[in-house]
């Protein structure tokens, strides 16, 4: 059983293992070219995530409410993910 302080430690660590397979894959490969604004980018939303979750984690009682609440926080970030990626959506927050 992890502890609390385990489970925490493990929220905020997740984006930084995200984070590193971009990294590895900029220095072995010439196909994916992120810069370092991609990685502060990518950076802020994971953390974002991350402090999000932490907080629902610890304010939220009830399990159903904490799990409906992390997956629509989820979902936000798949759907800006993808628009920052590829635009979509065609808005011009993505470049498009």
């Amino acid at each position: 059983m992890m502890t609390q302080k385990q489970k925490t430690v493990a929220i905020y660590a997740l984006p930084l293992v995200v984070l590193s397979i971009p990294l590895v894959g900029n220095l072995v490969s010439k196909e994916v070219n992120w810069s370092g604004s991609d990685f502060m980018i990518a950076g802020a939303l994971l953390f974002t995530v991350a402090f999000l979750i932490n907080l629902v984690r610890n304010k939220i009682k009830k399990q159903s409410q904490r799990l409906l609440i992390c997956i629509f926080i989820l979902l936000a970030l798949a759907l800006l993910w993808t628009e920052l990626a590829v635009g979509v959506f065609g808005s011009p927050f993505a470049g498009s």
